[in-house]
């Protein structure tokens, strides 16, 4: 085999490597999740009452799981898994 071919069959044996290859995919993130995580903040946090807190998590968490977008009032982002 000249340099080439053996490119070539190098690449073939890693495609059908990675294609044979089990995919290692991350938990999608959850609203349920995100909301947990901002009830755990309100505990926290003591600049805020907790109910008043506790209250904005759950508005929030009804948004997401409408639009799978999660806004805690300073960032806005996406994807998110409606569970």
């Amino acid at each position: 085999m000249n340099g080439t071919a053996r490119k070539l069959f190098a690449a073939l044996l890693l495609a059908v490597a990675l294609v044979g290859a089990p995919a290692a995919y991350a938990e999608p993130m959850k609203c349920s999740g995100e909301e947990k995580a901002c009830l755990t903040n309100c505990k926290k946090a003591a600049r805020v009452a907790v109910s008043v807190c506790a209250t904005g998590c759950g508005t929030r968490l009804s948004y997401c799981l409408k639009t799978g977008c999660w806004d805690n009032g300073t960032q806005r982002y996406c994807g998110l898994n409606k569970s």
